[in-house]
């Protein structure tokens, strides 16, 4: 694609929008991503015969795996959010996180958890590995290959075994020629509460986060998050700005221990002043 036809807004870039739900309401994430210039179709998990023993991370999955075999099937790159995903505002007249004109893309990550930065490139986009799947960007090409992963985690562990399978998604892409990218900043944050399975999984391992919130946002965001919500159903001021701070204090955090760019990758780096300049910029400045 020639440099001055590149699209330039991330509402350009993307063909079809996917929100993945079960039994929450999607009304107001869909109007405020129509507002976006993002129009969605909800992809909603109807519950199955034998679902019951399966490991609530496994359903995940299969939710996600639905939305990639249509993604497989577009002809442009796929926007797909989970049900407790709140963008910021004009979400869609922001700078997309990837190289459109990437043949190899795999994975773009709009929103981050235990984000690590590898490489700056020439257009200055982050190539980088994430966690969590709240909201990211797909190719018909990684989605097949995502198909298949998806296959080999029904095969090992199988259904009813839990699996941090979306901390697996990075390697697996990468292993099979695709390059996949962190945001400069975050498109929206994580509305809802973790996995009960995460939870205990973090306390067996005690290496990830029982929540996760974004670090740094592109903006405001469109409308107050889920974990914001009373049992009222009035919304928290204090929480919110608890989970707010809480995500800004995390990601100081771990640039400042070298989580966020370790001390190997940016010695080994073939540009390490933008690769360092990337990180610091991203959680020491307000505009981009």
């Amino acid at each position: 694609m020639d440099a001055a036809l590149s699209p330039s807004t991330l509402a350009q870039c993307i063909g079809q929008t996917f929100i993945l739900a079960y039994k929450e309401d999607t009304t107001v994430l869909a109007s405020a991503l129509e507002q976006a210039g993002l129009p969605s179709q909800v992809v909603r998990q109807v519950h199955q015969p034998g679902y019951d023993t399966y490991a609530r991370s496994y359903l995940c999955l299969l939710n996600h795996r639905a939305a990639w075999e249509r993604a497989a099937q577009a002809q442009q790159p796929s926007l797909i959010v989970e049900a407790d995903f709140v963008p910021v505002r004009h979400m869609g007249a922001l700078p997309p996180s990837f190289d459109p004109q990437d043949d190899t893309l795999g994975i773009a990550w709009l929103y981050t958890c235990a984000p690590q930065v590898y490489r700056i490139t020439d257009q200055g986009y982050g190539e980088g590995y994430s966690t969590a799947m709240v909201a990211y960007v797909i190719t018909p090409r990684s989605a097949q290959a995502m198909v298949d992963y998806a296959d080999q985690i029904a095969a090992d562990p199988g259904p009813t075994a839990y699996s941090p399978w979306d901390s697996g998604l990075d390697y697996y892409l990468r292993d099979r020629g695709f390059l996949n990218y962190v945001p400069f900043r975050n498109y929206g944050e994580h509305g809802g509460i973790s996995n009960p399975e995460h939870r205990n999984y973090v306390h067996r391992q005690r290496r990830l986060s029982g929540a996760h919130r974004a670090d740094v946002l592109y903006g405001p965001l469109c409308f107050l998050p889920p974990y914001a919500q009373t049992h009222a159903g009035t919304f928290s001021r204090w929480d919110y700005f608890q989970g707010r701070l809480y995500g800004r204090i995390k990601g100081l955090g771990r640039l400042l221990l070298g989580k966020y760019l370790r001390v190997p990758v940016l010695r080994s780096a073939d540009r390490p002043l933008p690769l360092a300049w990337f990180a610091l910029r991203r959680q020491l400045t307000l505009r981009p």
